[in-house]
């Protein structure tokens, strides 16, 4: 049996097992079906972790985590976990291929992924134009102009955030209403640089050797195309939490979750299960990166480490 189980390879899981492993559990196994490392090392460009003053990226942020984690004696295993069960006191893990383990404690750090928008050059241009993390890379287009898909709070927030570095910010959604919080909609509209772009679907985004050059959007009223002539799009239009393992026979989750399926946990990481806990971007209310999800991992392994006794 384990002391500790953690699901998910990313910034979260690979901290957690290095605090975990380090602070005197003997038994801490990490399960990531890819390599470690999570969404980060898609990135082409990262410059604000702290502590590293030069341009890298996410591959060469992560490329050393993985083995400072297994010095400590933090196990990988390259399997998928499909449930999460428990009974008494003992959790069992179901894996892919039929075997199973069981454990004294469970960390979630599955993380989650964007949703895609679905127009035509999307996952062309996705990291070289289009991107889903204004926090991230906004400063790119510091003095540019740059187009936000979406109508609710994160799509607003993210507006106003860019609006503060970009020369333009255009705000485009398929309605003429948002779905965001009323103080939100009073902050974006009292920023006279970003321009709704309403009642519109977005057709295509354009681009060229060097990244993304435009975005085509099609009037809903008129049918009428625009060309949106921008360097960088932003798309929030929700994110898939990655939550499969927790679901029960009977469709319910192990633990509390929000609507949108976020783990519901407290500032130690602890869900409504003792013994299970949940970091990064699993979690309610995360801030999505890397830094944040690695804070939640070594929290939630400290804790772990006191409940184990």
């Amino acid at each position: 049996m384990l002391d500790l189980a953690i699901i998910g390879g990313g910034p979260a899981g690979l901290t957690a097992g290095l605090y975990a492993s380090r602070g005197g559990l003997d038994n801490v196994t990490m399960y990531e079906l890819g390599m470690p490392g999570g969404q980060i090392t898609g990135s082409s460009e990262i410059e604000n972790y702290p502590g590293q003053n030069k341009l890298m990226t996410g591959m060469e942020l992560m490329e050393n985590w993985p083995e400072q984690c297994k010095q400590f004696g933090l196990e990988h295993e390259m399997t998928k976990v499909t449930s999460v069960t428990k009974k008494e006191d003992v959790f069992t893990l179901s894996f892919e291929d039929g075997n199973v383990q069981t454990a004294k404690s469970v960390l979630l750090a599955t993380g989650s992924v964007p949703r895609r928008a679905g127009f035509k050059g999307e996952d062309k241009f996705f990291g070289r134009g289009i991107s889903t993390c204004a926090t991230c890379d906004g400063f790119f287009y510091k003095n540019k102009e740059v187009a936000i898909i979406g109508g609710g709070d994160s799509a607003l927030e993210e507006a106003v955030y860019l609006s503060k570095m970009c020369s333009k910010v255009y705000l485009v959604h398929r309605r003429d209403t948002y779905r965001a919080a009323p103080s939100t909609i009073k902050r974006m509209k009292e920023r006279e640089n970003i321009i709704e772009v309403s009642n519109v679907d977005v057709e295509e985004v354009l681009g060229d050797n060097m990244g993304v050059t435009g975005l085509l959007v099609k009037s809903k009223i008129t049918g009428d195309i625009r060309e949106l002539e921008v360097p960088g799009v932003f798309v929030f239009v929700g994110r898939d939490v990655l939550n499969d393992s927790l679901k029960q026979e009977d469709g319910s989750f192990l633990c509390d979750t929000n609507t949108a399926g976020e783990i519901i946990v407290d500032l130690n990481m602890k869900t409504s299960v003792e013994g299970l806990y949940a970091a990064g971007d699993v979690r309610i209310n995360a801030a999505k990166q890397v830094v944040c999800a690695a804070g939640d991992g070594s929290t939630a392994a400290v804790n772990i480490i006191d409940y184990l006794g």
